[in-house]
């Protein structure tokens, strides 16, 4: 049994994301969900939010009953680069500068403890 969340084109870099899903990765709900409004990153609000989402997603699936939260841990938690949006900003001498904003993907597994 899983509950599953994707959050996709977010303007943030896969980089930055992926720093606070390495603290998250592999531990309860409960304990992520604690810990994570006290990191002061902006990544940290969206994980928040999908992670709540994929809680939610378990919890209305048809198969299951009542779910506990403090049985539910994260299975797996992924970043992915998403698409780039190219600007291009003024350079010395005339010239032109690239400019790349990343784009990000994370997709949340929340699984039960024991099965």
């Amino acid at each position: 049994m899983e509950g599953v969340a994707r959050a996709r084109f977010l303007r943030i870099s896969p980089r930055k994301l992926r720093q606070i899903c390495e603290l998250v990765k592999g531990k309860d709900v409960e304990q992520a969900m604690q810990m994570l409004p006290f990191l002061s990153k902006k990544g940290a609000r969206i994980i928040l939010k999908v992670l709540k989402s994929a809680v939610t997603n378990l919890a209305s699936s048809e198969t299951s009953l009542k779910i506990d939260e403090s049985d539910l841990y994260i299975k797996s938690i992924k970043v992915d680069g998403g698409p780039m949006l190219k600007r291009y900003r003024a350079g010395s001498m005339g010239r032109v500068m690239p400019v790349k904003h990343r784009l990000s993907h994370i997709t949340v597994v929340v699984g039960k403890k024991g099965g």
